[in-house]
C-alpha cells in the first residue's frame, strides 16, 4: 500500500483555494522556507488552511500545529507527521 504523502504542490493548491493568490508568489521549492508572513498569509488564511488538509487529508491538526508551522516546510513536514509519512517536507 503507498502512503499519501502531503507536498508542496498540495499545501499551494490548498493555500489559493482558501485565501487566492498573494502578492508574496506561488509556493514552490524556492519559497518552501520562507515563512507564511512574508508570503503575505495571514493567521486566518492559515487556521482556513489547517481546516481543510484536516477534510481533505483526514489527519488533525491543532491551531497550534498550523500557526507554530512558520513556513510550508513546517506544515509540510506537520502534516505528513500525521499521515505517519516519515520523509519529510515532500517538495
Amino acid at each position: 500500500m503507498t502512503e499519501r504523502q502531503f507536498t508542496v504542490d498540495d499545501l499551494h493548491r490548498i493555500l489559493v483555494e482558501g485565501a487566492g493568490e498573494t502578492e508574496g508568489g506561488a509556493l514552490g521549492p524556492d519559497t518552501i522556507d520562507t515563512t507564511f508572513d512574508e508570503l503575505g498569509y495571514e493567521s486566518i488564511a492559515l487556521l482556513e488552511t489547517g481546516s481543510r488538509i484536516e477534510r481533505e487529508f483526514g489527519v488533525s491538526l491543532s491551531d497550534e500545529d498550523v500557526m507554530d508551522s512558520r513556513t510550508p516546510r513546517g506544515l509540510i513536514e506537520a502534516v505528513n507527521t500525521r499521515l505517519g509519512t516519515t520523509s519529510g517536507a515532500a517538495v
